[in-house]
C-alpha cells in the first residue's frame, strides 16, 4: 500500500524530487525575504527611532511607515 503510493505508477521519482525542490525553495524564499525585511526594519529603526513627536506622527500617517511600523511600538 504505502509503496504504491511512493512509487506512483513509476513516476513516484519525478513527483516526489519535483515536490521537495519546490518545498526547499519557497522555504529559502522565505527565509531570505524575512531576513531582509528584518534588516530593513533595523534600518528604518535606527533612522526614525528618536524622532520628536510631531515628525513621528508624520512619519506614522505614510502607508509605507504604517506598514513597517505595524509590529513596533518605539516611535
Amino acid at each position: 500500500m504505502i509503496n504504491e503510493i511512493i512509487n506512483m505508477n513509476g513516476y513516484g521519482l519525478y513527483v516526489w524530487s519535483a515536490f521537495t525542490f519546490t518545498l526547499v525553495s519557497f522555504v529559502s524564499l522565505y527565509i531570505v525575504t524575512k531576513a531582509h525585511y528584518t534588516k530593513e526594519k533595523n534600518k528604518f529603526e535606527v533612522k526614525f527611532g528618536a524622532l520628536d513627536p510631531k515628525k513621528a506622527e508624520v512619519a506614522r500617517s505614510q502607508v509605507i511607515n504604517r506598514e513597517i511600523l505595524s509590529t513596533t511600538n518605539n516611535i
